[in-house]
């Protein structure tokens, strides 16, 4: 059953998770950055995959959408309105209301035409009329789609799914009638591995991936516990006391967004990228160019004017965890040793 979060205070605040940072900051990492290509959190059960994802949505910035759209088409970008959008444009000003984008979390029973839409087709060839039933994608348009256990869906619907956020638009085609729409989405799918593994082309087109586990430390699972009954037991007073730092969080969010676009990709931060690309062995050209766009957005997110060595070390770990070659059964490891050699190797040379 389809599920749009509205009220995020009903789920626990980003902030007070305890742990697993490097799936936090990978979350937010997307959240500043869109194009970065989605993130896949591989874990456990009971390592808090859902309830950081939910929590991600509080801290979106509110968006401007068309008032009664479906679509949630942005009133400022008119090339990409949907079809009722440009009839209601074309009479007059378009309504607008301020609203936070939605989690639309993913059936892992969905079939294609539940993801995509369905076109009416006999009205289309007896009428000449389109008549389109948004699915999921249109939903998601603008805020997350969340896909848990995404390794047991079909391969075809996480195809669809990786397709359309590369492309940012979701196309239907039936018997030679087709329908477009805008799908900017923030993907994020969550998978237990041992529940089984994603192929290599489909682990590939995730823009980044973050294993987790259970934590260890005591004094940490004591403090899960302890913020988990807070929680339970008054939801509402919980997320007030975490409520300022979900607003700090939120603005540097927001300030991270327009920093992006005027942090460059210096020559010599390319060099680096690839170096380690060339150091770890990833096959094709897709690493190199998400470990550069999560090097300037955790730059900005950082507040720096330029990307540093830490950066690039961060981006590295998610961008490249899961591209790295392995051997069929082997478990996914990333020599991070190996990555700070190459970005210390100022010859050039691939043999680092």
């Amino acid at each position: 059953m389809l599920s749009a979060v509205t009220s995020m205070k009903r789920h626990f605040p980003f902030s007070a998770i305890v742990g697993q940072q490097t799936m936090k900051l990978g979350l937010i990492l997307n959240a500043i950055n869109p194009r970065i290509g989605g993130i896949l959190i591989r874990g456990e059960k009971g390592t808090g995959k859902s309830i950081a994802v939910r929590g991600l949505a509080a801290l979106l910035p509110e968006i401007e959408a068309v008032e009664g759209c479906f679509f949630n088409c942005d009133p400022e970008q008119p090339l990409k309105y949907c079809p009722a959008c440009r009839e209601r444009a074309a009479a007059g000003a378009l309504p607008v209301i301020k609203r936070r984008g939605r989690v639309v979390e993913l059936p892992i029973n969905a079939t294609e035409d539940r993801v995509v839409g369905t076109l009416d087709l006999e009205r289309a060839l007896k009428k000449g009329e389109k008549r389109f039933e948004p699915g999921l994608l249109a939903r998601a348009h603008r805020g997350i789609l969340y896909v848990d256990e995404v390794n047991l869906l079909d391969d075809h619907i996480v195809d669809i799914l990786l397709d359309s956020a590369a492309m940012g638009t979701n196309i239907v085609e039936r018997e030679g009638v087709s329908f477009s729409h805008a799908a900017e989405f923030i993907l994020v799918g969550t998978m237990n591995p041992e529940e089984g593994e994603l192929r290599p082309q489909l682990l590939d087109r995730f823009g980044l991936c973050v294993a987790i586990s259970g934590i260890v430390g005591e004094a940490e699972r004591i403090e899960i516990v302890k913020r988990w009954n807070d929680y339970e037991s008054d939801p509402e007073g919980f997320y007030k006391r975490w409520e300022e730092e979900e607003k700090k969080l939120a603005a540097k969010i927001v300030a991270a967004r327009v920093a992006v676009p005027h942090i460059p990709p210096a020559d010599e931060t390319l060099a680096k990228i690839a170096r380690v690309a060339l150091a770890v062995g990833v096959d094709g050209h897709r690493s190199d160019l998400v470990m550069m766009k999560a090097c300037r957005t955790l730059a900005a997110f950082q507040g720096g004017a330029e990307v540093t060595e830490e950066d690039l070390l961060a981006s590295a770990e998610l961008a490249l965890f899961h591209r790295v070659r392995r051997k069929p059964f082997d478990e996914i490891r990333l020599d991070m040793e190996i990555v700070r050699n190459a970005l210390k190797d100022r010859t050039g040379s691939s043999n680092s």
